[in-house]
């Protein structure tokens, strides 16, 4: 069966730049597949994800691609595989399950080697799927100090390509955010900006809002403004209650989450001045 690699490249914007990959490509008889390139015109960068197939040495090309790339450029040869994803939980079940049944069904191309939560209450339901699950209880724990916790727990699960806050309801400190930089996609429950603070679908109900929504997001320091990778919207009435309201804004939170973790298993997702460019 002939490989397949996908080339992702982010540097400063020059002349030439799509001629000289393609020619390199070219000349090691590597089929180019799908290829996509933009250029942000504000800060001058160019971003490129190619995906090719063929028989090819990564780190002979790698290098001869340097050469003609721009100083300090980021390039990366990666060969497809399923990455290693942890889950992390509190008590709702509506984004879990769903990547659960995702999972389960062969639509996620990753291994979730594990579900973490700081309490016990989707154990039942994580067991069904024959996945570990483990309670990391912060009761009786400062916040730095269950965090400890949970991170003995995650270097104990291996490799970590991804951790996805499906529903994780505590805030991550940034010695948390610094160790998984980049690695950390969370679901928020609004169209961002948004409502903050506790309950915000009754907050919605009670500002008469005609429509909810949900971002997908990585996670930085500050909260809740990490760079936005998927986001959707449906429309509402006032007919709606804030339950009606809520289980809605539920749906919306499933497709969101499941959207934007394809999206960062497939490779396709560049970060650059805390935004997104998705490929």
């Amino acid at each position: 069966m002939t490989k397949q690699y996908r080339i992702l490249i982010q540097c400063n914007d020059e002349k030439g730049l799509v001629y000289k990959v393609s020619s390199i490509l070219y000349h090691r008889n590597l089929n180019i597949l799908a290829n996509n390139e933009f250029v942000d015109r504000t800060h001058t960068k160019f971003f490129m994800r190619s995906v090719v197939s063929g028989e090819a040495n990564r780190e002979s090309l790698k290098a001869e691609l340097k050469e003609v790339l721009p100083p300090n450029a980021y390039l990366e040869i990666i060969a497809p595989r399923k990455k290693q994803i942890v889950l992390m939980v509190t008590k709702e079940s509506h984004a879990l399950g769903d990547l659960l049944i995702r999972y389960e069904a062969g639509e996620l191309d990753a291994v979730i080697v594990g579900v973490v939560s700081n309490y016990d209450t989707l154990k039942p339901l994580v067991e069904k799927f024959g996945i570990p699950f483990y309670t990391v209880s912060h009761e009786g724990l400062s916040r730095e100090a269950h965090e400890v916790r949970v991170m003995e727990c995650l270097a104990g699960l291996g490799r970590i390509d991804y951790i996805v806050l499906a529903k994780y309801m505590r805030i991550l400190t940034p010695v948390f955010v610094e160790a998984y930089t980049d690695k950390i996609i969370n679901i928020h429950h609004s169209f961002l900006p948004a409502f903050i603070g506790a309950n915000p679908y009754k907050q919605a109900y009670e500002r008469g809002v005609k429509i909810i929504g949900a971002t997908a997001h990585f996670v930085n320091n500050n909260l809740d403004e990490g760079p936005i990778i998927a986001q959707n919207v449906i429309h509402i009435d006032h007919a709606y209650s804030w339950e009606d309201m809520q289980r809605s804004g539920r749906d919306v939170e499933k497709i969101v989450l499941s959207r934007a973790l394809k999206l960062a298993l497939e490779d396709r997702i560049f970060i650059h001045a805390n935004k997104t460019v998705i490929f």
